[in-house]
């Protein structure tokens, strides 16, 4: 299991503002965490920092847009 207690959070730049919204922490050591602003107790996703950096490339290709 993953230490998440000194995660600082922020709100993902592209979340919307209907309240689909997910909060990034990347101060962790080689990882990056994100979780759903409404449920922040809930499932928090881990990316190593090489998937998210591939996961962010993509969403500023396009790669996601419908």
């Amino acid at each position: 299991m993953t230490d998440l207690t000194g995660a600082r959070w922020h709100k993902a730049t592209r979340s919307g503002s209907d309240g689909n919204c997910v909060e990034v922490a990347e101060n962790l050591p080689d990882i990056v965490a994100v979780r759903d602003t409404k449920n922040r107790n809930g499932a928090t996703l881990i990316f190593t920092d090489a998937e998210w950096q591939a996961f962010i490339g993509s969403v500023k290709d396009g790669e996601f847009d419908l």
